[in-house]
């Protein structure tokens, strides 16, 4: 799928990695501007193999944040999808630019904001996390109920993540559950945010919403098996076969694995 990213990085060595880690995989970056002379946010995350648990320690950098007279409209209207994970003046700008470009707005919502309530008259598909359902439901089980709830006020889908219960979610049709996939987890760094690529992926394709959250699982699953938020990203016919057959070809895997344990910020130019 064709994709793009808007915001800031840092001049350092990581935010000019990132720029360039998203141009190898064919990302737009024309509209991810650098700040000069500032620290790109970064995250040294470790994992716990006994709980299968994570420590995030976190430096919010000093790049600056996209305010709304920095948005290029016109991108934005241009795309099918618009995915956005906070709730600030340019996000709330992008996101009322794209309800009336008859764009799509998907929204991550990683923990509870009451803020977030503000914005989800201007999403059409609101993903949440265990954590912020945790926090905004009270752990109530009745999920039906409150995927009913937070259609009410606006979005046309509604999933909520649930770790290693999977998933739950529905639409205008349909209430749906769907099972997580039983793999050895080594790492659920970016578990979440490649959940929402697949998903918005199977939505570009057409594809039933139950099937999507269902891929998307799938693709969370295999994510978890090798250590790094992006090195066990995989390709469609690494997914679409372990879906298949319950088994994951780590070939392409492995060469990624490798590539950013030893070579990736060395080749940084």
């Amino acid at each position: 799928a064709k994709c793009g990213i808007i915001g800031y990085v840092g001049s350092d060595v990581y935010g000019r990695f990132c720029i360039k880690d998203f141009n190898d995989h064919g990302i737009d970056t024309t509209y991810l501007k650098i700040d000069e002379d500032k620290d790109t946010p970064f995250s040294l995350v470790l994992s716990e193999k006994q709980t299968k648990g994570r420590n995030i320690i976190y430096h919010s950098g000093n790049a600056r944040r996209l305010s709304p007279n920095e948005l290029n409209k016109d991108y934005i209207t241009s795309a099918k999808y618009l995915h956005i994970s906070q709730v600030n003046d340019a996000t709330y700008t992008a996101a009322k630019w794209a309800r009336e470009g008859d764009v799509k707005v998907v929204f991550d919502a990683d923990s509870y904001n009451p803020k977030i309530d503000e914005m989800i008259p201007l999403i059409d598909v609101f993903i949440a996390s265990e954590f912020y359902y945790a926090s905004r439901f009270n752990n109530d089980e009745n999920f039906q109920k409150n995927c009913t709830d937070i259609m009410s006020m606006g979005p046309e889908i509604v999933v909520f993540t649930l770790g290693s219960r999977g998933c739950v979610g529905m639409d205008k049709h349909t209430f749906f559950t769907q099972p997580a996939f039983n793999v050895d987890v080594v790492d659920t760094v970016g578990a979440g945010d490649v959940y929402h690529g697949a998903f918005i992926f199977g939505l570009l394709n057409g594809w039933d919403v139950s099937y999507t959250a269902l891929f998307a699982n799938a693709v969370s699953a295999i994510k978890c098996t090798r250590i790094g938020g992006r090195a066990a990203i995989p390709d469609l016919e690494t997914v679409c076969r372990f879906m298949e057959t319950g088994r994951i070809d780590y070939t392409e895997i492995d060469k990624r694995v490798a590539y950013y344990r030893s070579e990736a910020i060395w080749n940084i130019k």
